[in-house]
């Protein structure tokens, strides 16, 4: 099944056209009856029913991967979840492009992952579907907004609320908006004596 917009010159989406194929609207219509039905509202402990239903959509998550009450998964094939990477309460994951998660990964309550936009100089308003990278150890902390193409690199921190359209240096703690460097995180200090 393909997961790219379809051509905005050919179905006119600005004039109620569609922007993916019917087969990939179906899965995400039957996914978000099943999703709304026995998987967003549970609460944290059935952790493991929200995993089970996500992979049979076509999610690759880790046995260990953790997703909260009240996430929004838009498109699960393009959702990846490595070994205890994590999607908080309420974290809006807009697959419109692949999204990986690597280990240890944490996204925080609230947070905005978003893998699509438009190009803006298009007259038909084309839609771009940019992948997402969130590195292993790295943290998006609540509220915050990670734009299409982004890579948030191993270990770096982007804060809460703050927002990010560039990729983030790895081990470097990012907040504001836009996003801007403040200094680097304690790398040894936290393999030293976390995980590896």
């Amino acid at each position: 099944m393909s997961t790219a917009p379809l051509d905005a010159k050919s179905t006119n989406p600005r004039e109620g056209g569609v922007s993916f194929p019917l087969s990939h609207r179906l899965l995400r219509a039957l996914f978000g009856i099943v999703w709304a039905v026995l998987g967003v509202w549970l609460p944290a402990p059935f952790n493991r029913l929200r995993r089970l239903i996500l992979t049979a959509f076509g999610a690759k998550l880790h046995p260990t991967a953790k997703v909260y009450p009240g996430v929004r998964v838009w498109y699960p094939p393009n959702l990846e979840m490595k070994a205890h990477a994590c999607l908080g309460p309420g974290v809006n994951c807009y697959s419109m492009a692949k999204i990986v998660l690597d280990d240890y990964a944490l996204v925080s309550q609230g947070a905005y992952l978003c893998g699509g936009t438009h190009d803006i100089d298009d007259p038909h308003f084309q839609l771009l579907a940019k992948p997402i990278h969130i590195g292993t150890n790295a943290w998006v902390a609540a509220g915050a907004f990670v734009g299409p193409g982004v890579s948030v690199g191993e270990g770096s921190v982007l804060g809460a609320c703050a927002v990010t359209v560039k990729d983030l240096e790895p081990w470097t703690v990012y907040v504001g908006n836009p996003a801007r460097a403040i200094r680097k995180r304690n790398r040894d200090r936290f393999l030293g004596e976390g995980r590896s």
